[in-house]
């Protein structure tokens, strides 16, 4: 990939893009100290600096040589997404070298550079990328017991899924499963729950029931799970590639979609959504996976601190959340997208319509989760503390 494609890959996102000053000078340092080093110098705004971007290259470049061996971590996110996404990419990378002792050197691929998605996930099951973040969602494709978390009111709540992923209980049900398609779970991350965000023209306010998005057509991705929640709140689901998404709203071809507002900020939304409702539904979260033959083939030291570095993380993660949420949605509002908190009654109303409860759920519980009292089991770990907080905002 030519250096021009890298940096077009790198700024991709609107939140926070380079001004036109910085993409100029992100390409002359690239092209004088490297794309890694360019990298950190953006987001640590040196760029500018000759002194201090000569002083990262050189950094950088004894690392690598110093280093045992060199891997890559993948993500679909520029790395200055972190101030709107917090997906702390940059924060792993330094983390893994550091609790590793710098015998594992981290190259970052960001902003979809090795692909996104299913794609990424595919190369890290094969072998080609050692670590790569991605949607849970994503990742029920290669395990589906992965998708529980996409059945409504149960654990949407930031705090609620925290309590989960922690817990042994999903650990025994998922984990297991995970590994035996080749992957090992190396840390989660906690963004917010999906929402109702409309397009400009299609209501007069912002939804707040049910009844206000019956019959329109909501852009859903592949997960069926997330297609029958629309048919149960009276939607009309309308699968779109993610790519497509923005201008199928723009043309009318989907006149919602359900994204993190976090997402939609980062994804460029701004000018399409007339609104944003926060219905706590299902949780839009991420997860770093590595392959894990990889990681069985790593000496039980660097094996401990792979998962120190991912420990870490996650925490850091949890602590940038609210921060990470107020500047999105300034942003937003600043850009005249109205977000809109629903009340006690109108999430109950949201609940009754398409929450775990009915029984509309118990084949999927029993498909995924094995029985219905290992679903019970889930269901208690999410209101279980396993020693990390999250704010939720609810």
């Amino acid at each position: 990939m030519s250096l021009f494609n890298r940096f077009e890959l790198f700024k991709s996102g609107v939140a926070g893009e380079p001004s036109l000053p910085e993409r100029r000078q992100f390409m002359v340092n690239a092209g004088r100290y490297g794309f890694s080093a360019a990298v950190i110098g953006a987001v640590g705004g040196t760029l500018f600096s000759e002194q201090a971007m000569a002083q990262t290259a050189q950094e950088e470049s004894e690392l690598q040589a110093a280093a045992e061996m060199t891997i890559v971590l993948a993500t679909g996110y520029r790395v200055g997404a972190t101030r709107a996404y917090p997906i702390m990419q940059l924060n792993y990378k330094e983390n893994l070298q550091n609790f590793t002792g710098g015998r594992i050197y981290v190259r970052l691929a960001p902003a979809g550079e090795l692909g996104v998605g299913d794609t990424l996930i595919s190369k890290v099951q094969g072998g080609s990328i050692a670590i790569a973040q991605h949607s849970m969602a994503n990742l029920a494709t290669f395990a589906p017991e992965v998708d529980l978390i996409n059945i409504p009111y149960w654990c949407g709540n930031n705090q609620n899924l925290i309590n989960l992923v922690t817990s042994q209980a999903w650990q025994n049900v998922v984990h297991n499963k995970i590994e035996e398609r080749g992957f090992k779970v190396l840390s989660y991350i906690c963004i917010d729950p999906r929402t109702v965000a409309v397009r400009k023209g299609l209501l007069d306010g912002p939804v707040k029931t049910p009844d206000d998005i019956k019959d329109i057509k909501f852009r859903v991705p592949g997960s069926e799970i997330l297609q029958k929640v629309y048919r149960l709140l009276g939607a009309n689901p309308t699968p779109v590639a993610w790519g497509e998404t923005s201008s199928a709203m723009q043309q009318g071809v989907a006149d919602a979609l359900d994204p993190s507002v976090q997402a939609l900020l980062v994804f460029g939304f701004t000018d399409v959504l007339n609104s944003i409702s926060t219905i706590r539904s299902v949780a839009d979260a991420q997860v770093y996976t590595c392959n894990k033959e990889w990681f069985d083939s790593l000496s039980a030291p660097l094996q401990e601190g792979v998962m120190q570095a991912s420990a870490t993380t996650f925490r850091e993660n949890l602590a940038k959340v609210p921060a990470a949420r107020a500047y999105a949605y300034n942003q937003m509002r600043q850009a005249g997208v109205e977000i809109y908190n629903p009340t006690d009654d109108e999430i109950a109303q949201w609940r009754d319509r398409c929450g775990h409860q009915l029984a509309d759920w118990d084949e999927t519980k029993l498909k995924l989760a094995g029985s219905m009292d290992v679903f019970e089991q889930l269901l208690a770990a999410t209101e279980e503390s396993n020693g990390y907080f999250v704010d939720s905002n609810s």
